[in-house]
């Protein structure tokens, strides 16, 4: 593929947010005006099964080789000049948050398929063969781990944890893929010749940054690091009018310490660019006039400094003992996820500036808040990530996420020449 042809190419963003649209469809909610108020489409659900069905459709439709691995991660290959080189590789995830909104993952695997149709378009081949891939569980939602399917790939969860991970009814993962025909014979560990030359992926910002700044193309220079630590507090539910304060054990407001803790964090400012979030309280048994005798709830810590991380999780341990001395309850600890601070290459980051440059689009560089697949793929593969604006301060996981087309254009085309620059590359 030469010089020539590529400075010709553009995707076609209708045709990709039609796309969008129809996967936006399957787990879509309605409000009593039609009008679209969600999508769920939980990782190994009802839903995600229709909505994997659709993307393979696609895949078919393109001629692609599909290949579906162990861990249910669905790879879609075009083939190459020379079948012999390590593919070039993008794709992201599709399963959703309950209502989340329509282009989180989604538009990075639906570009990757635009990437293909374009070359299609233009009757294009390049020297390695190119893959778009879907990850299992990205979200973690279901099954309590955040980008599952993906850190099997990586090496960083074995294989056989992963199947025995269990969502809230007690299902695991490794039977939800029985059940779906999603347990794929293909090795998931991406290692020795399965490692793919590179990845590159294209989301949302999922934030606000891009659109103040009014920037067209965020450059990812890297992921932050993620903690999330599940609690189980246990105390005496008792009559709320018979039993005097002194006496109670409150597993509620242990879990209200806990929470206002976790600000007092950040505020303190003894961690440098520390987030945290409890996402999830939920007491029990839930009656207005019980103490309540239990309560879960969840701790999201994170920041771009590795060592920030560890201070805050070593305080925060510290403190769940002390509420628990003083409040007379039992505290247990389960940690859900853990990942550290990952840079991107900095040779395709400088391939995405170098695209950005020549299409004349605004960009900056931008560490992401969110974790991604490309933060296991890197262990992997030189990996980096494109990101793209997103409207009403870029709000996501939520029904009003919302990346126009012509933001999304932008991005696929970059994505466009990213991959073919790569997939031009003798090493």
């Amino acid at each position: 593929m030469d010089t020539d042809q590529r400075d010709t190419l553009s995707v076609d963003a209708v045709r990709l947010y039609h796309a969008l649209d129809a996967l936006g469809q399957v787990g879509g909610q309605l409000d009593e005006r039609s009008q679209l108020i969600g999508v769920t489409r939980v990782a190994l659900s009802a839903t995600d099964i229709v909505g994997r069905q659709l993307v393979m459709a696609w895949m078919r439709e393109l001629g692609l080789d599909i290949r579906v691995d162990e861990i249910g991660n669905v790879y879609g290959r075009r083939a190459g000049r020379d079948p012999a080189l390590a593919p070039v590789v993008t794709g992201s995830h599709i399963d959703s948050v309950p209502s989340g909104g329509r282009f989180d993952g989604c538009l990075g695997v639906l570009a990757g398929l635009e990437v293909m149709r374009t070359l299609d378009d233009h009757d294009i081949t390049t020297e390695r063969p190119l893959e778009v891939a879907f990850f299992t569980e990205e979200e973690g939602h279901r099954f309590g781990t955040d980008m599952l399917g993906s850190a099997v790939a990586a090496g960083r969860i074995a294989l056989d944890d992963a199947y025995g991970k269990t969502d809230r009814d007690g299902v695991t993962v490794h039977d939800e893929l029985a059940a779906n025909g999603f347990l794929g014979s293909e090795p998931a560990r991406l290692d020795g010749d399965r490692r793919p030359h590179a990845y590159v992926e294209l989301h949302i910002e999922q934030g606000p940054i891009l659109r103040a700044a009014d920037v067209d193309v965020g450059v990812v220079s890297g992921v932050q690091a993620i903690c999330w630590q599940q609690l189980q507090v246990r105390g005496r539910s008792a009559h709320a009018g018979t039993t005097p304060m002194a006496l109670r054990r409150d597993a509620g407001v242990a879990a209200a310490r806990i929470n206002l803790e976790v600000r007092e964090m950040i505020r303190s400012g003894r961690y440098p660019q520390l987030l945290g979030t409890v996402g999830v309280v939920v007491a029990e048994p839930g009656v207005i006039n019980i103490v309540p005798g239990r309560c879960r709830l969840t701790v999201d810590l994170r920041s771009p400094q590795n060592d920030a991380l560890v201070a805050a999780e070593r305080d925060i341990r510290a403190y769940y003992d002390r509420v628990a001395d003083e409040e007379g309850v039992e505290i247990t600890c389960e940690q859900l996820a853990r990942t550290e601070h990952v840079s991107f290459d900095r040779d395709i980051q400088a391939l995405i500036v170098q695209s950005s440059e020549e299409r004349g689009l605004r960009h900056q560089a931008i560490v992401s808040g969110a974790g991604h697949d490309a933060q296991e793929m890197a262990a992997v593969c030189p990996t980096a990530m494109i990101f793209i604006p997103g409207e009403y301060d870029g709000i996501s996981h939520n029904p009003r996420e919302l990346s126009t087309l012509e933001q999304c254009e932008r991005g696929a085309n970059v994505l466009l020449d990213v991959m073919c620059r790569l997939a031009e590359q003798s090493v």
